[in-house]
């Protein structure tokens, strides 16, 4: 099929896609740890040594699964994703806002933006469903035991990635060509063809990017946690998001109508500056 233009969906995962963090389905219990727990050392060792939060939670996880005799394998971390649950109706998501987007000639791509990690999401039912997932990685050394970070996404260089989905750059070792100038009308998803969705402070670096860049910004709350919604509250009146819903996916819900109403408004915009052009 050729498509007219391409519409990127940018998500985070822990809290948008799916309740809680990842880590709290089967890693953390499989180490013999409350969340509590682990949270806390992990953000303990960080503010003693004056480190990254993010850094420090994959140390504590490679630690942890060490002293336990648990695999460190991507197989193992892989199969820690087979039990995360996601929120009502994201399992049918995709295919659905595929099929919506394809029906006006637009393809819609969808991407991973997460401090959680990559090896777990590629064990969920979702993880076909995106073209490139950006999240934390591990090195793995020759016997595939992860001995190291490889990628670490914290609440600021998250930003990072969507100016490589803007100019295409897929690879996360490559700095040289996301960095490389090319007019806006030549990238292949402009910023106002994005739609970030996140759920709270890590992601409102990149919800304000792609707001103020011309794009659109939902943040979601967890429709069964009371008072969710009244502490979106200071992101809107902040100007840092367009919209705020819950996380139902559910075919007809306020998200579902909300991303198709999007949709609805890019293309009319992209069709609108081709009258432009043509006059």
């Amino acid at each position: 099929m050729d498509y007219r233009f391409a519409i990127a969906l940018i998500y985070d995962f822990d809290g948008t896609l799916a309740p809680g963090n990842m880590q709290e389905y089967d890693f953390i219990p499989a180490v013999g740890k409350s969340n509590k727990e682990f949270w806390s050392e992990a953000n303990a060792l960080a503010e003693e040594q004056d480190a990254d939060m993010v850094l420090t939670y994959m140390a504590r996880m490679i630690q942890e699964a060490k002293s336990k005799g648990l695999s460190l394998r991507r197989e193992a971390f892989q199969e820690s994703g087979r039990r995360v649950a996601l929120f009502r109706g994201v399992q049918e998501w995709f295919s659905r806002i595929n099929a919506y987007g394809a029906a006006k000639g637009i393809r819609i791509l969808h991407y991973i933006n997460s401090s959680g990690l990559k090896e777990i999401i590629e064990g969920t039912p979702i993880a076909r469903e995106f073209r490139k997932i950006y999240a934390c990685s591990f090195l793995y050394d020759v016997d595939g035991i992860a001995y190291w970070p490889a990628v670490a996404v914290n609440y600021t260089n998250k930003t990072q990635f969507i100016f490589k989905i803007n100019k295409g750059v897929e690879s996360v070792f490559d700095a040289k060509e996301v960095n490389r100038y090319i007019p806006e009308e030549q990238r292949p998803v402009p910023f106002k063809h994005m739609i970030y969705v996140g759920d709270g402070t890590t992601d409102i670096p990149c919800m304000r990017l792609v707001k103020s860049s011309g794009g659109h910004s939902i943040a979601v709350y967890n429709p069964d946690r009371k008072g969710a919604r009244k502490e979106m509250a200071s992101l809107i009146h902040d100007n840092r998001v367009s919209h705020v819903c819950p996380a139902d996916y559910s075919e007809g819900a306020e998200m579902d109508v909300l991303v198709k109403t999007i949709i609805d408004k890019i293309d009319l915009d992209a069709r609108l500056a081709e009258l432009e052009v043509v006059r």
